[in-house]
């Protein structure tokens, strides 16, 4: 079967500026500059810029801004930080590897990120620091969990890998915790054209101690103030985002007008949930998720009609083979692991064709009401 519609067509979004991408990349290789260096400084100033915020800090990726992001803020072995199950392996990872526990607690049903009235159960005298998840380009409800952070010594860091541009009450993800982590893994909403990330934050403190940390430690070349490691962002990644993200606000806009166009076909259609945006957010639809009760036949009869979709996520963390030894077990947290059963990622990215997402659409209602036992 020939598809269709596919899940991501990155081509179409780098054609028509493929002679900048040739350019700046010859630039970099003209001067050397590969590992870090100037035009990973310019992208920083690019970046925190358009965060509104005072520093961004170029890492290697996601994970290790969020790594990192711990580091500095003190978390280590004995430590507990709180998060959600909902989400990409990573976040739960980089508390691990900063030899602390991650706790999760459950999602709220509506926007899929933390529940704020989950957070004070799941406070103990070792938690240390909450990473609230931006889940599929939602911003979770940040002032809750900045307060109960504050009440109790808290440090928060956004996870705001999937959230590039989203605003919570009219400011930009990122600009709340102590840190915040950005992916720019290729099929974000800003790619790089390969592995990279950042961190912001208004704290002076925090960005030299990062910048150190991601550097082998060093100050200065070969005096090691601290165990870092490297966590460099590579000079032609930095050169390629500095591009995209000068199309990152257009790029947003046709996610959400895409998004509203599927809103618009499934509205009145009860056999999916479509995903609701928040009244305190501006979602940017890094993933467009429904939720179908019949999911395997769901997908199944997409991807026989030339529909290619995906799943984010199928286990959620805490059920991970990974996890066992945490002590969770299932109905822990009865809304992530429906969700989990129940999303399926439609197609979504600035270069969708309007026809394209009657496609999908007309093919979800026909895959859900084909699926229905009567």
């Amino acid at each position: 079967m020939t598809t269709k519609v596919p899940f991501l067509d990155l081509w179409s979004q780098h054609l028509p500026l493929m002679g900048e991408f040739n350019q700046a990349i010859q630039e970099v290789i003209e001067s050397s500059a590969f590992a870090g260096g100037r035009f990973v400084a310019a992208f920083e100033e690019d970046f925190a810029a358009y965060c509104n915020i005072p520093y961004a800090i170029g890492v290697g990726s996601g994970t290790e801004a969020l790594w990192l992001s711990l580091l500095a803020c003190g978390v280590g072995a004995g430590d507990e930080v709180i998060t959600v199950p909902s989400t990409f392996m990573a976040t739960a990872e980089a508390i691990t590897h900063c030899g602390a526990r991650p706790v999760f607690v459950d999602v709220d049903e509506c926007t899929y990120t933390m529940n704020p009235d989950a957070l004070k159960p799941a406070l103990t005298a070792k938690t240390k620091a909450i990473i609230p998840v931006h889940l599929f380009g939602q911003p979770a409800d940040m002032d809750p969990i900045l307060d109960f952070g504050r009440t109790q010594g808290l440090h928060v860091i956004e996870d705001a890998c999937q959230a590039h541009g989203a605003t919570y009450k009219g400011k930009r993800v990122g600009t709340f915790g102590d840190t915040a982590c950005f992916s720019f893994y290729p099929g974000k909403n800003l790619g790089a054209f390969g592995e990279a990330g950042a961190i912001v934050t208004s704290s002076a403190e925090l960005a030299e101690r990062i910048r150190i940390l991601r550097d082998h430690g060093q100050e200065r070349k070969y005096f090691h103030s601290l165990v870092g490691w490297n966590c460099r962002m590579d000079g032609i990644q930095a050169a390629v985002l500095r591009i995209k993200l000068r199309q990152l606000e257009a790029a947003n806009q046709r996610r959400r007008n895409h998004a509203a166009q599927y809103d618009r076909g499934f509205r009145e259609f009860e056999g999916v949930i479509p995903p609701a945006q928040a009244a305190y957010a501006r979602h940017v639809y890094h993933i467009y998720a429904i939720r179908a009760s019949n999911r395997d036949e769901t997908i199944r009869s997409l991807t026989d009609q030339g529909i290619a979709t995906g799943i984010h996520y199928p286990v959620p963390v805490h059920l991970q083979e990974a996890y066992q030894t945490l002590g969770y077990t299932r109905a822990s947290f009865p809304i992530a692991e429906r969700c989990a059963a129940e999303f399926v990622s439609l197609p979504m990215y600035p270069e969708l064709t309007q026809s394209q997402i009657e496609q999908v659409i007309e093919g979800v209602k026909e895959a859900v009401v084909g699926g229905v036992e009567v």
